[in-house]
């Protein structure tokens, strides 16, 4: 867990950590089943043109794995580090070149939430079809949910492979089906991989609120930094994103002004967001998604190492080897092999996680820090989030938008009611499929630069 705030901790950048590898129910299925149907949905299997990636960013032959992170970092975030062109999975040839799109495999420069220089990976997607809109095409960053930690589950390479079942991974490209629904209305789409997501420097920094916000700005920099593209420096910029990708759009939007005020930001989507992460322990100790609290753990420590001895005394054996496991997993390993899990019995103490951060204050200052909803984003906001979503708790989410209506943005908030089918990840995933289509539209509409009609006086009162 990591000690951050809105402003940069100014230490010393650390030599690259060495390259980590690998540690060795019916909801489950269920997740996984709804995930590659809605992969799926837009394209059918086939070949793709590569992506046209000119320029001198571009991966030099025999240099070795694309997401080995150079030795040196350039300066400026968002800054090109090296591009190649790459494959997507589900494509179908046409007349204008590959559709949906051409894809390009970006690695750029960021800033982690300690000050630090720290390389990310992504993808950027140019799609075959034509803006309809007024001005220029559009860009969208998208914001991934929860994929897992281990490297090979970033969502550049769930482009590539949908469904990817090997090694001991179980990976499943659910945010495709967004991607896609973008770019077959002509809005070009950069898809950030996270810090540590794909990169082999270090574990992923999973639910850090400054590491994700910065990483997804910096991938809509890079994207209109890459050569060869249609975007334009006038090109409008939108942020999408739900559960995990829902805390890195509203961080995001929140930090944008401080940290990428040159972006000419038209909105963001926030949905299902872990705006307060103590309450989403709680939702999630015991869940389907339970693998996601050792996600948590082993990316604070990432991020704060002297947090390391405090984790190492409360965690048994179990728990150190689930840690170790979970480091290396994607979504359908943590769901398969931890699903009901509770952390009490991972504790040399038999107290659950949320127990022992109410115990140890630098633990809740910890997770304090990583509160979205004290900064002000400057673009109109839309948080959605399912009523009934007791894994990313609906309360804490409603909450942040409440907060941001206090400090005066524009938000639209919007309670997804649907039915309680008492399965808290069911009903967490649930609204992801069932709201896309507004998601879209409010986010396509503010890129054409229509109007928004938030509701401030409707979500400052008590639900």
């Amino acid at each position: 867990m990591s000690r951050m705030n809105s402003e940069h901790i100014n230490r010393p950048v650390a030599e690259a950590r060495p390259v980590r590898r690998r540690a060795g129910g019916t909801t489950g299925r269920l997740l996984l089943a709804a995930a590659v149907v809605a992969s799926a949905g837009l394209a059918l299997p086939g070949t793709s043109a590569a992506a046209d990636a000119k320029g001198a960013a571009a991966q030099p032959a025999g240099s070795g794995s694309f997401y080995d992170p150079p030795a040196g970092l350039p300066a400026p975030d968002g800054e090109l580090i090296r591009t190649e062109p790459m494959r997507l999975g589900l494509s179908l040839p046409g007349l204008n070149g590959p559709l949906p799109g051409k894809a390009t495999r970006l690695m750029y420069k960021s800033t982690d939430s300690t000050g630090a220089p720290v390389a990310v990976t992504g993808a950027y997607i140019e799609p075959s079809a034509r803006w309809s809109g007024d001005g220029p095409r559009p860009l969208v960053a998208l914001a991934p949910g929860t994929m897992g930690q281990g490297d090979r589950c970033a969502a550049s390479k769930a482009l590539e492979s949908p469904l990817a079942v090997g090694d001991g991974a179980v990976s499943v490209g659910y945010e495709n089906l967004a991607i896609y629904r973008f770019l077959q209305r002509g809005v070009a789409v950069v898809v950030t991989d996270y810090v540590g997501l794909g990169t082999t420097d270090r574990v992923h920094t999973y639910v850090n609120r400054v590491d994700g916000g910065h990483a997804l700005l910096d991938a809509a920099r890079a994207a209109r930094a890459l050569p060869g593209t249609s975007l334009v420096p006038t090109s409008p910029t939108a942020l999408y994103g739900y559960s995990q990708g829902g805390g890195a759009s509203g961080s995001a939007a929140e930090l944008q002004p401080g940290y990428a005020p040159e972006l000419n930001l038209a909105g963001a989507y926030v949905g299902a967001p872990p705006a307060d992460l103590v309450e989403v322990l709680e939702g999630v100790d015991g869940s389907a998604l339970a693998a996601a609290l050792g996600w948590s753990i082993n990316g604070f420590v990432e991020s704060a190492p002297e947090l390391k001895p405090i984790v190492d005394s409360y965690t048994n054996d179990k728990g150190k080897q689930a840690l170790a496991d979970m480091s290396t997993g994607c979504v359908g390993n943590g769901i398969f092999g931890y699903a009901g899990a509770r952390s009490s019995g991972w504790t040399t103490t038999g107290q659950s996680l949320p127990e022992i951060v109410e115990d140890e204050p630098v633990l809740r200052r910890v997770l304090d820090a990583q509160r979205i909803g004290r900064l002000t984003p400057d673009a109109p906001v839309r948080v959605a989030t399912g009523v009934h979503d007791g894994l990313v708790p609906h309360a804490q989410a409603r909450r942040l938008a409440a907060d941001w209506c206090v400090r005066g943005a524009d938000v639209t908030y919007v309670p997804i009611k649907g039915i309680d089918l008492k399965e808290k990840l069911v009903n967490h995933f649930t609204p992801l499929l069932s709201d896309q289509t507004n998601a879209i539209s409010w986010v396509t509409d503010r890129l054409a630069g229509k109007p928004d009609a938030p509701d401030c006086a409707t979500v400052v009162k008590k639900p």
